[in-house]
Formats: structure tokens, sequence, C-alpha cells
């Protein structure tokens, strides 16, 4: 049995028709239906119906389906993998990310990196969305992963992976634990939040000076942790993303009035074409818009 039959045999299926599955592959009708036919014939069983204007699975086919795909994933897998290490990316990477990061996908891919491809010498760097920016700007950094509101540098590209509006986080029963809010309703209210050249910070401060409001901060922190864990002890009111939550006496309470969401994604500049940096970068966003 051949690899071109069960893909030939997976294509008729999914197009309903040789036709059709011919007009897909390039190849020719008489081609496919041959090879299938062979492949019927090597296994013992009819695996299609073509007794209909579409061809339809027999019982034997339904069980061997799911095997032929599985089958050809595993050989566009090993490809792939081949086709890395045949690539041999080389180079060095230096990639900054914010203080305090702990997202899963991006500590798994950057543990990856090193064992799946050797060649790549990899350094990380962590630091303050802004002097991340700056950074890669200045070329001292090839990639971060930085919170921001708004836009980044004219001469950087970015890559959202999360947008969300921010939120005021309370304990439950807490005068502010309502369905929604506004800036204004913050009046009177111990403010934390996070560093400046966060994303969130910037995304309150910002939202704040549109309406005319103070953007006042009297507490702030480099963790949102350090933050929720002080807004369960009545510290103040946290002014982070919802999804930041953690624990069940805490309520995200949406701040509606808000003009600018919370970002976090990864910037490069515009003129870079290391094979590298653009492998991790790929990894990279492939894990992190997997979430």
């Amino acid at each position: 049995m051949e690899m071109r039959q069960l893909r030939y045999f997976a294509a008729v299926v999914d197009e309903g028709t040789f036709t059709a599955a011919a007009r897909r592959l390039h190849v020719s009708q008489s081609g496919i239906s041959t090879q299938v036919a062979k492949m019927e014939h090597e296994l013992g069983q009819r695996l299609l119906d073509r007794s209909g204007r579409q061809v339809r699975l027999t019982p034997a086919g339904e069980a061997v389906l799911p095997l032929a795909k599985n089958a050809l994933a595993t050989l566009d897998a090993i490809r792939h993998t081949a086709a890395e290490f045949a690539e041999a990316v080389r180079g060095r990477v230096r990639l900054g990310m914010i203080t305090g990061c702990s997202i899963p996908p991006f500590l798994d891919t950057v543990a990856d990196l090193g064992r799946t491809h050797p060649g790549i010498e990899l350094s990380l760097h962590e630091g303050h969305s802004d002097d991340l920016q700056s950074q890669v700007l200045s070329g001292s950094l090839d990639l971060a992963l930085i919170g921001y509101a708004g836009t980044v540098a004219p001469d950087l590209e970015a890559s959202v992976v999360i947008d969300e509006p921010i939120a005021a986080v309370v304990p439950a029963g807490h005068p502010l634990d309502r369905a929604e809010l506004r800036l204004a309703d913050l009046r009177g209210e111990k403010i934390l939040c996070l560093s400046r050249g966060t994303g969130i910070r910037a995304a309150y401060e910002y939202s704040c000076r549109r309406l005319g409001l103070d953007p006042r901060v009297d507490l702030d922190a480099g963790s949102p942790v350090a933050l929720l864990r002080l807004a369960e002890r009545g510290a103040g009111v946290a002014v982070l993303s919802a999804s930041s939550v953690q624990g069940s006496g805490l309520r995200a309470v949406p701040l509606t009035d808000a003009a600018a969401h919370a970002r976090l994604g990864l910037v490069a500049r515009r003129d870079q074409h290391s094979p590298a940096v653009r492998l991790l970068r790929t990894k990279l966003l492939a894990a992190l818009r997997a979430v």
C-alpha cells in the first residue's frame, strides 16, 4: 500500500466524487480511481460505495478512514520535522519579556527551542514594556513580548495575542461590586495598578485623561498576583484585566467608559529578516494564540 493511495482515498471521501478529488489534487480522475481500486484489492475490502451520484463509505471504509487520515497527518509531521532539521536554522535571538511574565505557552516555547533547534543561541531579558520597545527599536533586542495600549512605535511591527478591556477588581460584597462601573466611580478609592510601562497601566492612564480624570495610582507593583492579593485584603481597588483575576473572593467589574484596551503582543523591527527570529516568532504566536 502506498501513501498516495491513502491520500487519494481521503480526498475522494472529503470531496464526494472522484472528479472533484482529481481536480483538488491536480491528477487525472482515472489515476485516482485506479489507485483506490488497487488499495481496495490489497485490503480485500470495498471501501467506497460507487452506486450513487456521490461515493459513500462502506462500513469497512468508515473504519479505515480515520486510520488513513492519522497516517497522513503523521507523514506530514515527519516531513515538517525533517525540513526543520534540514534547514538547520542557526543564529542568535535576544528575546525580551515583560517583568513577571508567567504565561505557560510562552515559557514552554522558550524552553523547547533549545531542544528542538540547538543551533539557535537564545538569551532572555526581562523588563517593562516601554523599555523593551526601546531596546527592540535600538537593536539590542530582536523580539519582545510586551503589554501596551493603543499602538506601538511606527518602526515596530506588533502581533497582538491578547486584547482585553480593563476592569476594577474588588472583593465580593465591596460597595463597588456591581454589574459595571465607570472610571469616575473609582474616585475616593485607593487605586492599585501595575507599574508604568505595562499595557494595563497605559490603558488606565489614557482612559482617565481622555475623560478629564486624574489617573491617580496609590500603589503600583510589577506583578498582577501581588495586586490581587492586596485587593483581597482590602488595600484598595485593583485595575487589571478580567482574565487576571484569581481567587473566588474577587470580582472583576467592567469599566465601561475606558477608551483603551490592554494589549499583549510580540514586537519586532519591520526590517527584521533573521531566520532564527522568524522561527521563534512563528512558534510563539502559534503557542500564545492557541490559548
